[in-house]
């Protein structure tokens, strides 16, 4: 096959549910309401995909959703009038996906059989509650918070929905659009509390000898500067492949990103450490401008005794958390949500392990 021209897959799976899906459900079941969306997993959900994510996942493809009556008696049959009358392509990309070796649904190919597509029917509550762990349309509670991965809200939050004849999408998007403001503020305040417990290791790897230990703590730090930034801008920072195509979107991007390079790029831990502490400070002033604590002395200072530049970034900790009015947030452990304290991505791909794992520290 010709390779055809890229094109967005949010674009891609509109123009596919409008002009391939639409009419067939139409015409098969003109009665049923439904809503179209692309949300979920996947690169075009976040609009970060490239010609190169049409190798795996990609494709023609969005989730229809109906009310669970309707699932349970016409699900099936939709499924399988759109295998039959799909056409096997569309602008130029396969419809039907092969599976790959791990079983999954992967690989895009031509079929001269039915059509395996990727228009996936669900009831937006059992849907929700398989991504999510829980059902946004009823009430969000602290906890639920607590243990869904930022990846997975904004999966959720981002995307685009083509049609929402239910008219339940909407409104349980806007609901998880962001956090509730002193949740905001209390994992703004666990963010900072990481970077203060390793923001000295630069130095004191560094002065033994051990400049490989001083990178890696620092690539860690930056990490943690990237993640703490998205939240401040009221983003849901994605997981490890997309964090730093998200940080670069944001308003600090443009000046920081050159000095968390060099901190990155440095030979050294005293240059290492320089870079990182004009980092610190520049984030520091950032949260000084967001007017959410009073200000806080934005400067670094050398460790207690010890001859490494740090800022202390408990100091922030503590004055977020003296912000936070609602006494259930108050009186968490400053860890934060599930993904600021778990690093496994089968833990924060599974909601069942990310709520077992929230449940053991609250």
């Amino acid at each position: 096959m010709t390779t055809p021209s890229f094109i967005p897959g949010l674009e891609l799976s509109r123009r596919f549910y409008l002009e391939a899906v639409r009419p067939l459900l139409d015409e098969a079941a003109p009665g049923i309401t439904h809503s179209a969306a692309r949300l979920g997993s996947g690169s075009e959900v976040l609009g970060f995909d490239t010609a190169r994510s049409a190798d795996h996942e990609w494709g023609p493809r969005l989730q229809l959703f109906l009310h669970a009556r309707d699932v349970a008696c016409h699900g099936a049959r939709i499924t399988a009038l759109l295998s039959a009358r799909l056409p096997k392509t569309f602008l130029g990309y396969p419809t039907h996906f092969a599976p790959t070796d791990d079983a999954g649904i992967g690989v895009m190919r031509t079929t001269d059989g039915a059509v395996h597509h990727r228009v996936d029917i669900a009831d937006p509550g059992a849907w929700f509650t398989a991504h999510l762990g829980f059902d946004p349309r009823e009430d969000i509670t602290l906890a639920d918070w607590l243990a869904t991965p930022t990846q997975r809200l904004a999966e959720v939050t981002a995307g685009a929905v083509f049609h929402d004849g239910l008219g339940h999408l909407a409104p349980a998007r806007a609901d998880l659009a962001w956090y509730p403001h002193d949740l905001w503020l209390y994992l703004l305040a666990c963010q900072w509390q990481r970077i203060s417990q390793e923001e000295a290791f630069v130095g004191r790897c560094g002065e033994v000898g051990d400049e490989l230990g001083s990178a890696v703590v620092a690539s860690r730090l930056v990490r943690d500067l990237m993640r703490l930034c998205l939240l401040m801008e009221r983003r849901y920072p994605p997981y490890s492949k997309w964090l730093g195509s998200a940080f670069a979107r944001t308003t600090r991007a443009p000046a920081l990103a050159p000095v968390l390079t060099a901190a990155l790029t440095a030979p050294d831990w005293r240059t290492r450490e320089h870079h990182l502490a004009r980092a610190y400070e520049s984030v520091a002033a950032a949260h000084n401008q967001l007017g959410l604590t009073d200000p806080v002395d934005p400067a670094t200072r050398p460790y207690h005794s010890r001859p490494f530049q740090v800022l202390h970034a408990e100091r922030f900790t503590t004055a977020l958390t003296t912000r936070i009015t609602d006494p259930a947030i108050s009186s968490l452990p400053t860890i934060g949500t599930v993904d600021q304290f778990v690093d496994s991505t089968d833990v924060l791909s599974d909601p069942k392990l990310t709520r077992a794992a929230t449940r053991a520290t609250v």
